[in-house]
């Protein structure tokens, strides 16, 4: 006989594993720090807090993304069963219906909140939820077009705050390109290790489709490329302050990431994947620390 309590926990762990709940705690932060941070420099931490405009906004972020996991999972829970089991057999105990009701209300919760802040975050947000849902149900299985729209995805929030507070200049158009180059090269590898999966499934991925090879000069010169941008970003404002140094830095990683690329082993592309991945979440503490020294030191 199961165990309800158990039982019930289970059903909640599926449901934030079906939803992307821990990625999504992490694209709040890094939404909060970049928004406060890089987009918002003017505003006092007071005003920034008592701003419930922005915490609405990021609060519809927030339940579309994951109203955004559940989808994406379902569209994907065959291929999940071979490339995460673990993650499956925990989503097992919620039948998938309960899923889809979950989708809808966090969308539906979603675009309530964003139409009482305006007609304007509404529209941002239905057009967000309906890309979320067309890139599952059918761009995440197009050549190159999976791995743009997915990274535009990703994004598409922190381009909403950057609109809000018109923070346009060319160091964040800048780090916009790193931070899109470098989740892209994430991406690409991540693909290169469901290879197998994505070919059963019928998802068109550049490892799948050009090769071993081919896919390995493809993300060698994106690495060059995001070189030269780290480069520049260092070369225009120095070493002066804490982002630049991560830049600086930046340079040895994706070297460092090159370098695995030249090595044919899977358990070199996991060690890239998860190094770059890491990379990235030490950035958003570094744009962190940078903002706080810069606001009040």
């Amino acid at each position: 006989m199961k165990n309800p309590a158990v039982y019930r926990f289970s059903q909640f762990v599926g449901f934030l594993l079906g939803a992307r709940f821990f990625v999504t705690l992490l694209l709040t932060f890094a939404l909060y720090v970049s928004t406060f941070f890089l987009f918002n420099q003017e505003e006092s931490l007071r005003n920034f807090v008592f701003d419930f405009r922005v915490h609405g906004i990021i609060f519809c972020t927030v339940l579309s993304i994951l109203a955004g996991g559940i989808i994406n999972q379902f569209y994907d829970r065959e291929k999940d069963q071979l490339t995460k089991p673990f993650r499956t057999r925990v989503q097992a105990f919620i039948k998938q219906k309960y899923f889809l009701y979950g989708y809808l209300l966090l969308n539906f919760v979603s675009l309530g909140v964003a139409f009482l802040i305006s007609e304007r975050v509404f529209f941002f947000f239905l057009l967000y939820q309906f890309l979320m849902w067309f890139y599952s149900h059918k761009l995440s299985k197009l050549l190159i077009l999976n791995n743009l729209t997915f990274v535009g995805l990703t994004l598409y929030p922190f381009f909403g705050m950057l609109v809000y507070y018109r923070t346009f200049s060319f160091k964040v158009f800048l780090m916009s390109v790193f931070i899109f180059l470098m989740l892209l090269i994430i991406d690409i590898i991540k693909d290169t290790l469901t290879k197998n999966a994505d070919k059963v499934f019928g998802y068109a991925t550049i490892p799948n489709h050009f090769g071993k090879k081919k896919s390995t000069v493809i993300l060698i010169l994106l690495l060059i490329f995001a070189m030269g941008v780290s480069a520049m970003i260092v070369a225009r404002s120095g070493l002066h302050s804490i982002m630049s140094y991560y830049f600086g830095y930046s340079l040895f990683i994706q070297v460092f990431s090159v370098f695995l690329l030249m090595n044919p082993s899977k358990n070199s592309k996991f060690i890239n994947l998860n190094a770059l991945r890491i990379w990235i979440l030490i950035g958003i503490f570094a744009m962190l620390a940078n903002g706080i020294y810069l606001k009040y030191y």
